[in-house]
This record gives C-alpha cells, structure tokens and sequence, in this order.
C-alpha cells in the first residue's frame, strides 16, 4: 500500500500583517503550525519566505522543502514553551566546546586547528566577553565557570526564533562559539562550518573520502546554512508591507 501524503489544496500563499507579527494566508485563510497554534513570526521577510516555500509545492507536500516553515513551527510549538531547558541544553556545549579539545600529534593537525579555531576562541574573549581555555586530548576539562555562566546569560535572553535557530548552528557544528559567530555574522557561514569540521576534513585528506560520512555531512552542512538563513529572515523585525 502507497504512503498516504499530503496534496496541494490551494492556489496561493500570501504574507499579511497580522496582530502580533506577520503570518502567511492560503487563499485567503491563515496557516496554523501542527499544534493547532497560529502561525504568527516576528518578520514580513520570514512570512514571504513561508509563503514562498507554501508557492512553490507541486500536488503533494514536501515538507523536507520547508525548512523555513519547519523552523518557525519548532519555535512556535516546541521552543517557546520550553525555553529554558534548551536556553541551558545549549550553554552546556561551552562546557565541552569542539573548539577547545585539540590534537596531540601529527603537528599538521595541531596547526591546523590552532590556526583555525584561536581566532574564534579570541572573537568569544573579545565579542562575548568569555574566554575559553583550549585542552590537549578528549577528557572533559571543566571551563571557567564565569566564563560559562557569561554565556549562559546571552543564550537564555534569546527570543524563542532566534533559540530555533542557534539550536541548530550549535547542535550541528558542536561549538556554542561557532554558533554565537553565525549569529553574529562574525565569518562567513562557509568558512564557519568548515570549521567544525577541520578534524573530519583532515582524516579525509589522510585516508580519503567516504561516500556515505560525506552524504551525512551535506545534510547537516544544508541545515547549517538553512539555521543562519532563518536567523537572518529576523533581521528587519518591523519590516513589511502592511495588508
């Protein structure tokens, strides 16, 4: 038996004004998320790119092709209402932050993760105000615990979209400095997720490339990239066409 999906039932989306924000209109009636809760965002940009994404669906929905409208749902659904415990779930990565935990050997390695990854440890010290100190090995090295709780304090003043976002900057690359960077637009978001993957690129390089880890990697490399675009849809929060 065929898996059921679901079809196309309208002919255009619309982003409007909507108290409280912006929202997207299917033939003139508004998406909700799959809680049942309005789909309201912060940003007309954001509502034009849910609307887009709604546009350009063939007969038969595919969610995998909504990354903007999976987001704003999460944030809607899941992340408003628990707030604090992702707000923490994130601070943790300071903690055992990928930037911090260097090679022993070969010295090309070595170089190669301090050439790369200092100047993102400085950006924190200077940007963020929490400096992070860098171990040798893979056994956990506790932080300072005001540099952390300095962190800390920057993740959980997030709103609920922006936490949506830096979820998966910092989920998928491992670093919570690598996600305040995306963030902050501090590099460029290639540069950014080759980063975190020096380790990986460099056994790559030293035993060659395996088909399956690299398909792994686009997919998390494309929702990296899908994380900064709908963080950077909340720029012009106040922006947009009144309806």
């Amino acid at each position: 038996m065929s898996e059921w999906k679901a079809r196309r039932f309208w002919k255009a989306a619309e982003p409007v004004a909507e108290a409280g924000g912006f929202t997207v209109r299917l033939d003139g009636r508004p998406v909700k998320t799959p809680a049942k809760a309005p789909l309201i965002v912060p940003a007309f940009a954001m509502a034009e790119a849910i609307a887009a994404e709604w546009d350009a669906q063939g007969e038969q929905i595919d969610p995998n092709a909504m990354s903007v409208t999976r987001a704003a749902n999460a944030a809607i659904d899941k992340v408003a209402h628990q707030h604090a415990e992702v707000a923490q779930m994130l601070a943790d990565y300071g903690d055992s932050d990928l930037l911090c935990y260097r090679a022993e050997s070969p010295v090309e390695l070595v170089e190669r993760q301090q050439a790369t990854w200092d100047p993102l440890l400085d950006w924190a010290a200077d940007t963020l105000g929490a400096r992070l100190r860098p171990v040798t090995g893979v056994m956990h090295a506790p932080q300072d615990g005001q540099a952390l709780a300095t962190l800390a304090r920057q993740v959980q003043a997030m709103d609920a979209f922006t936490l949506t976002a830096f979820h998966d900057l910092v989920s998928l690359s491992g670093s919570l400095v690598i996600g305040f960077a995306a963030l902050h637009s501090a590099h460029d978001t290639a540069a950014l997720w080759q980063a975190s993957r020096v380790d990986e690129t460099w056994q790559e390089e030293l035993w060659g490339p395996d088909e399956e880890a690299r398909d792994h990697a686009a997919r998390k490399e494309s929702a990296f990239y899908a994380a900064k675009r709908f963080h950077d849809l909340l720029g012009e929060r106040q922006s947009g066409r009144k309806q």
